[in-house]
């Protein structure tokens, strides 16, 4: 029997990634699966003005810090809930009012340096434990990550593989259907077709895999995001919802019957459903709070022993 924890969207919360990494021994789990959108969404600035004195704005709140034992724990604070902090002046601030390109590589090289950070963490917090991370960056992951991430002993990249879980094939891809996001890893519907026939056609036993896909199924209720009007605000005050998912990876997952078919990309999606004898799951998202959201899943031979979604 297999025992895998999945979790996924952690965001760049630096609890959330502390916590997937300890799952494994606390949840008795033998391999860890991390779905997509690892990395966060945001630089906080950290405005110098003088001595021990920062002005700070983190979710419209205007913090202003006076001692290192409150710069210390804003940071953290910020980390938490997955985003950066950047360390700058009032000059700089106003540069960087006026070079959009130049924020968007202190952005990158923020987020590329927390990656690192994760990496070195996870090849500490594994060695020994014969557990693995499987990881496929998702539509939000710059194609920056995957190097870093080819660069660590315990944290495997799997985007586009086929990859050996105990007994169990599992194909994995962090791409999403086209959003009003324009996010860095998404296409039309024809080419994920292609993308997932070129991997499910390299499975040895179909019905016996696991599909560690980011982007949920179309109607599968793990799918259902607030509708957005024309400038992107949601309709009916986020009171409306539609299915976003994908109608390739439906298909793919009505002809293939794998085994068990793993999602996230849908914070609001948690739960799980059925497509024919395939059980879809979607453990959900609340990175910003620090709550690592995940399932924990037992493969026997061809059948799913027992799953559970869980809260940490």
């Amino acid at each position: 029997m297999t025992t895998i924890f999945f979790a996924t969207d952690i965001h760049g919360s630096d609890i959330c990634w502390s916590k997937f990494l300890n799952a494994g021994k606390f949840y008795g789990a033998d391999q860890l699966v991390l779905g997509g959108d690892m990395t966060g969404k945001a630089v906080i600035p950290f405005i110098h003005e003088g001595g021990q004195n920062y002005r700070v704005t983190l979710l419209e709140q205007v913090f202003n810090i006076t001692t290192e034992e409150e710069l210390t724990d804003l940071k953290k604070r910020v980390r938490s809930r997955g985003y950066y902090p950047y360390m700058t002046n009032p000059d700089e601030i106003a540069e960087l009012e006026k070079d959009p390109e130049r924020v968007s590589k202190i952005f990158l090289q923020e987020v590329l340096k927390v990656v690192q950070q994760w990496m070195d963490l996870a090849d500490k917090k594994l060695e020994g434990t014969g557990m693995k991370v499987f990881c496929s960056p998702g539509n939000d992951d710059m194609d920056e990550v995957d190097e870093i991430i080819l660069s660590s002993k315990h944290v495997l990249l799997v985007e586009g593989k086929v990859s050996s879980l105990d007994g169990h094939e599992m194909i994995a891809s962090g791409w999403s259907n086209i959003t009003p996001w324009a996010t860095h890893r998404e296409e039309d519907e024809n080419q994920l077709a292609v993308r997932y026939e070129a991997m499910i056609s390299q499975l040895k036993d179909p019905r016996n895999s696991i599909f560690n896909i980011h982007v949920p199924p179309f109607k599968s209720g793990l799918d259902e995001a607030p509708e957005l009007d024309k400038d992107l605000r949601p309709v009916l005050a986020g009171n409306s919802m539609i299915p976003v998912g994908s109608k390739a990876l439906r298909t793919a997952i009505e002809k293939t019957q794998p085994l068990i078919s793993l999602h996230g990309h849908i914070h609001e999606g948690r739960g799980s459903t059925r497509i024919g004898k395939t059980l879809c799951i979607n453990p959900g998202s609340m990175y910003e709070q620090g709550t690592l959201l995940g399932a924990i899943v037992k493969l026997g031979k061809n059948k799913i022993e027992n799953y559970v979604l869980t809260t940490g």
